[in-house]
């Protein structure tokens, strides 16, 4: 047993539990596989990982799931391996991105489709969830085959139910179905999402539809969803145009027998087979996603982060008022990303500015960020509107566009996507690409304010997270057949008591009313540990610090979660996106120094020193 002080009897075997079997979890068991050799040396330790689902993919991305369901990456962008453009203390230990393992995936798959795909993938492909889920499998075998002799591995096909211990003793996890815990000297929790209670609106809504005879599919795992009370030919009201969309469209489409034809020139024909609802979708923007960008940076690369750097934020977190992000940080955020939007527009398209770039960024750094002399110089300095970085209307494009009918606001929805497609495959628009690129230095910087708010992530998700090209030019032929109906910006949905349905309203069509007996809310649950249905992570947030929108607040040099009085747990970290230092993308991205990639060897180290100071 542990003493208070933390000695250790001798014989013991210390042990670590991993709670999670995702890519998180996979991740850190491949930076303790590389790091043990140094720090843990010939010592013994007893690894435990705990997951209902199979290690590697864990829960979002396992075998047991559509076909018809895409990464939202490139082959050639997914790895989970560290390259030398990772700043971190461990060793590099190189690895395949998911485009070159499928490249040598000589043995067949689980599936002649899954080989067949494998077979076929190119770098630029989107592949299916499926086969990602096989690659994380590889991964996770490589890593445990990577371990040291003298740490054995115990997997639990469980969840994680109750986390209890001191902070200076053994910690105990309680499995469900299981009687006795397990005993730990380490806990990281390192789950992906997980389901929420219902927010008032959401429990208003569900109690509305079961007095009367309706339904109601609140936020959740579109893929897990049951999906068959959306009957074929029904009006289904839809509140979301994200990622969650994407995966319901497909699901109550090609899910349903319909398939696509192209004409030759790329733009599809969607051919219904009768079993499909019509979805009448909106949102707050009331557009989906920016796609994947197709092309590469043409200019001399990005400078650091030069107006909301390190420096930056330190002047913020030195202030004795309470910051608020609409006034104190989001002009910072709108000058660092407009930097990099010129800085590229001037190295690769010259000929559409008036000064040299030089005379502008003294111009720039000279102007407050989102005063009216700004304005005036990216006014006078680039002349087409189409090259100026306008971040308001960028993040609401429809803000004050009004429709005359229900038909023109179809067809101005569509101009609006052909629009967005055809920028994101043109190199002409490389700034908004550089845009993207300067979004994660920025996300950064920002972890480190508790108080971020909702925007931030959905901005950055909104632009950067996008999905497939392929998947709007699907949208467009949903909306051609009549199968998806736009809404609009500024959706609200409201319950009719006299009528019994669902009434959805929109900025885009004032007046316009648009009833349904069905609603889904196309959206993840807000990943709150406070309102997380489950128990383990409810309990860790009861005793720790958390962000007002119930985030774990994590100790940023290793994620160890933070006691409410500020100190590091020494005996717990946790990562992933229920964290303060949540990730708004999904997988790391090779040689782009991925913030995930860094945590998992922070971590690993932190844990492999605590557990070599155990042994006797």
């Amino acid at each position: 047993m542990i003493s208070a002080s933390g000695s250790q009897s001798a014989g013991r075997i210390p042990s670590l539990v991993i709670v999670g079997a995702g890519p998180r979890s996979t991740g850190v068991v491949e930076r303790i596989a590389a790091n043990a050799p140094e720090l843990l040396g010939p010592e013994r330790l007893d690894l435990h990982i705990v997951d209902p689902y199979p290690p590697g993919g864990g829960r979002t991305w396992r075998h047991e799931q559509s076909p018809l369901l895409w990464m939202n990456s490139r082959a050639k962008d997914v790895t989970m391996y560290t390259d030398d453009s990772v700043t971190m203390e461990g060793p590099v230990r190189p690895g395949p991105t998911l485009a070159e393992w499928a490249a040598r995936a000589a043995p067949p798959l689980s599936s002649p489709e899954l080989t067949t795909e494998a077979r076929e993938l190119t770098a630029q492909s989107f592949a299916s969830r499926r086969l990602q889920s096989a690659y994380l499998r590889e991964v996770y075998a490589r890593a445990i085959a990577a371990l040291p002799p003298g740490i054995t591995v115990h997997e639990h096909r469980a969840t994680a139910v109750r986390l209890a211990g001191p902070r200076t003793g053994r910690q105990r996890v309680w499995l469900d179905g299981r009687a006795d815990p397990l005993t730990a000297d380490l806990v990281v929790i390192a789950v992906g999402h997980f389901a929420s209670e219902p927010d008032d609106e959401q429990t208003t809504l569900a109690a509305f539809a079961a007095r009367h005879g309706l339904v109601y599919l609140p936020p959740d795992f579109t893929s897990e969803a049951d999906l068959s009370v959306l009957l074929p030919g029904t009006s289904v009201l839809v509140r979301g145009l994200g990622l969650a969309f994407t995966d319901l469209m497909v699901l109550l489409t090609e899910g349903r027998g319909g398939r696509y034809t192209d004409d030759g020139s790329g733009k599809l024909t969607y051919h219904p087979t009768g079993r499909e609802p019509v979805l009448h979708v909106g949102s707050r923007r009331g557009v989906p996603y920016h796609a994947k960008i197709g092309y590469g940076m043409l200019g001399r690369p990005l400078p650091p982060p030069r107006y909301l750097g390190p420096a930056a934020i330190d002047e913020l977190l030195r202030r004795p008022d309470r910051i608020d992000f609409s006034q104190d940080v989001r002009p910072l955020v709108a000058k660092e990303l407009g930097f990099a939007h010129y800085h590229e527009l001037f190295a690769a398209h010259p000929e559409r500015t008036r000064l040299t770039w030089d005379a502008f960024d003294v111009k720039y750094a000279a102007c407050a960020p989102g005063s009216a002399e700004l304005r005036a110089l990216v006014e006078s300095s680039v002349p087409d509107p189409n090259d100026r970085l306008d971040l308001d209307t960028l993040d609401q494009p429809l803000v004050g566009v009004r429709f005359p009918d229900a038909q023109s606001l179809q067809r101005g929805l569509r101009a609006y996507i052909e629009a967005d497609l055809a920028r994101r495959d043109d190199p002409r628009h490389s700034p908004d690409l550089a845009v993207i690129r300067r979004l994660f230095p920025v996300h950064r910087q920002l972890r480190r304010l508790e108080g971020i708010g909702p925007w931030w992530y959905g901005f950055f998700s909104y632009l950067a997270s996008g999905p497939p090209a392929p998947r709007l030019r699907q949208l467009l032929a949903l909306s051609r057949a009549g199968v998806v109906r736009f809404l609009g910006a500024g959706t609200t949905i409201e319950a009719d008591p006299v009528r019994g349905v669902f009434r959805a309203h929109s900025a885009s069509l004032p007046g316009r009313v648009t009833e349904a007996r069905t609603l889904v809310e196309a959206r993840q649950p807000p990943p709150s540990v406070t309102r997380a249905r489950e128990p383990l992570l409810r309990s860790l947030g009861a005793h720790a610090r958390v962000t007002p929108r119930g985030l774990l607040v994590v100790a940023p040099a290793d994620g160890r979660v933070l006691d409410r009085d500020g100190r590091p747990h020494p005996r717990r970290f946790a990562l992933g996106p229920f964290t303060n230092a949540r990730i708004p993308v999904g997988l790391p991205r090779p040689r782009a120094n991925a913030a995930s990639l860094r945590q998992n060897d922070a971590t690993a180290r932190a844990a492999l020193t605590f557990l070599r100071a155990l042994q006797p």
